[in-house]
């Protein structure tokens, strides 16, 4: 497709909002204090269906991204192919993060299916910017999910950055770590023996 035409591929997707709009979900949004330049309060259930009409496009993601609008930035997430979507163009992005919402949409939809989520999820970790902790956390759940062990550097790496996470600033992130370390333990015994350990260290156990 060409520029123009994922331009007014943008436009039309923009004007279908108002169809999805949604006030009882954006007032929501705003008295918790996520407050967006533009909120159709479109729910994920509906964003994932016009995201599966949609189909996967490259093009169209960036152009998506680029929108000041919440429902666009999730819709970006959803449609972006994670294999091809470049290094550079992660790190462009995660700086670009909004709200909290966005950066669980991001980790979620697309960061955990990159080809190198786990590179990125432990460069994340070592930030000190709390959306970007919080990507890190949310792919390494995923993936720990999924039965992907990390080797003998990434274990000790993951568990200093997690215990610091743990009694950091940031709330989100702190929730985030704890499961992360939950689905850690869930590995194998071994594993469970590690962190049941290293939350000790720190007051905290599994539950």
């Amino acid at each position: 497709m060409t520029d123009p035409q994922i331009q007014q591929q943008v436009k039309d997707i923009k004007q279908s909002f108002r169809l999805m709009m949604d006030g009882v979900v954006a007032k929501s949004m705003r008295d918790k204090g996520v407050a967006y330049p533009l909120n159709w309060g479109a729910t994920l259930p509906r964003l994932r269906e016009m995201a599966d009409e949609l189909g996967k496009n490259y093009h169209l993601a960036i152009a998506l991204w680029k929108e000041n609008v919440r429902e666009c930035k999730i819709l970006a997430t959803m449609v972006m192919p994670a294999e091809e979507m470049l290094p550079e163009v992660a790190d462009i992005w995660i700086e670009q993060i909004p709200t909290q919402e966005i950066a669980e949409q991001l980790a979620f939809n697309l960061w955990q299916h990159l080809p190198y989520a786990a590179e990125k999820a432990f460069q994340w970790l070592a930030s000190d910017q709390e959306y970007y902790q919080l990507c890190g956390y949310h792919v390494l759940t995923r993936l720990f999910m999924n039965g992907q062990e990390p080797n003998e550097r990434g274990i000790n790496e993951y568990i200093d950055q997690a215990l610091s996470a743990l009694q950091g600033p940031y709330p989100s992130v702190r929730k985030a770590a704890f499961l992360s370390v939950q689905r850690f333990a869930a590995l194998g015994l071994v594993y469970e023996r590690m962190a049941k350990s290293a939350l000790k260290s720190v007051g905290l156990e599994l539950p």
